[in-house]
């Protein structure tokens, strides 16, 4: 069985092929160059330094690597979804678009057809189930990436293989150290690819630009400050107001009239909601119980953290509605919500978060 895998950028994913390696697959190894290219040129992840150690892993494995091209598809799909989103009010997710479009997506109809599984150093798993695949969570629990993945669809899940999902972050170190990779110590990758070394904030103004606007007190409706542009700012946002007499919190955002709405304090109670409602929503695999019609019992996530929040999952007409146990901070449109089963194990499927009918 031959296996293309996507890219080295750190220690997970020089592991991964020792782990195939060790289990008596012949993986090829695909690095792909992805990033935006614009008239100023390419802004493009770290790829000389990634490419080296890529190269020095294909030949300590005795592996076929190939360097292969998804800038133009990259922008098309992910650069232009995120300008488009964050212009629209939105938060975007770039990760979870790269994973569905891109890496699992055009490097599936380009180059990955030809081969029997996809490798990827996500920490994650898998569980068949009635002859059919779930994706499912990863043995580490601070580490797991289901809810990046939680927008793949049942082909893609169905040909994934994820080598490390079974291991502890700590044990894929130790492997690299024992196997003297050159990866063992290199520190995990931050942030959008896309961006490479680039501000975020000086990536959406060359995009967008600016657009100064007030920035108003929701409880009094008193103008307390000023901003660049409603795109700068993010529901949940603490950081980066410039505003005295904090905390603050951007609790909403008036898109028409440029306007941020902060509150104050440390916990203010405007910054928090119980109700999640799912635009687009799909399951991954298949309908878990048959014919959704009443409420069922779930674990979900609305960004990528250790914790799950148990909640209930409702249809009302198009919209998936989450009611949540507990109240969540920072629920933000444009996010995803990603739902699993109620012990935490399946990921389901997940849909765009919309704004509070």
């Amino acid at each position: 069985m031959t296996v293309p895998w996507s890219s080295i950028r750190g220690v997970d994913s020089s592991v991964v092929v020792h782990q195939l390696k060790e289990t008596g697959y012949d993986p090829t190894i695909f690095y792909i160059r992805i990033g935006m290219e614009d008239k100023d040129g390419y802004i493009d992840c770290p790829a000389e330094e990634d490419i080296e150690m890529t190269s020095y892993i294909a030949k300590k494995y005795g592996c076929k690597m190939e360097i292969v091209s998804l800038h133009e598809e990259y922008w098309e799909n992910v650069v232009s979804y995120t300008i488009d989103a964050v212009k629209r009010g939105l938060t975007p997710n770039p990760d979870m678009m790269c994973n569905k479009l891109i890496k699992f997506g055009c490097f599936e109809r380009k180059w990955g057809h030809e081969f029997d599984k996809i490798a990827t150093g996500h920490y994650a798993t898998t569980t068949e189930m009635n002859g059919k695949v779930y994706l499912s969570t990863a043995a580490d629990k601070v580490k797991d990436q289901t809810y990046f993945l939680g927008q793949v669809d049942y082909l893609q899940i169905s040909r994934l293989m994820f080598p490390i999902g079974r291991l502890q972050k700590s044990e894929v170190r130790e492997i690299a150290v024992r196997e003297g990779l050159p990866s063992a110590l290199r520190k995990d990758s931050q942030g959008i690819c896309f961006l490479g070394k680039i501000n975020y904030n000086d990536f959406i103004r060359r995009y967008l630009g600016d657009r100064p606007g007030k920035i108003v007190n929701y409880e009094t409706g008193e103008k307390i400050g000023t901003h660049n542009g409603y795109w700068f700012h993010t529901i949940g946002q603490r950081k980066g107001l410039g505003l005295s007499g904090g905390p603050w919190f951007v609790v909403k955002k008036d898109i028409g009239r440029n306007i941020i709405y902060v509150s104050n304090g440390y916990d203010p109670e405007t910054q928090y909601g119980k109700i999640i409602n799912l635009q687009g929503f799909s399951f991954i695999t298949e309908d878990p119980w048959g014919n959704f019609q009443d409420e069922k019992e779930i674990s979900f996530k609305i960004r990528h953290t250790p914790e799950f929040t148990s909640g209930k999952l409702r249809k009302i007409g198009d919209i998936y509605r989450i009611e949540s146990e507990d109240k969540i901070q920072g629920i933000a449109a444009g996010q995803f919500g990603v739902i699993y089963d109620k012990e935490c194990k399946l990921c389901l499927g997940s849909g765009m978060i919309i704004d509070e009918a």
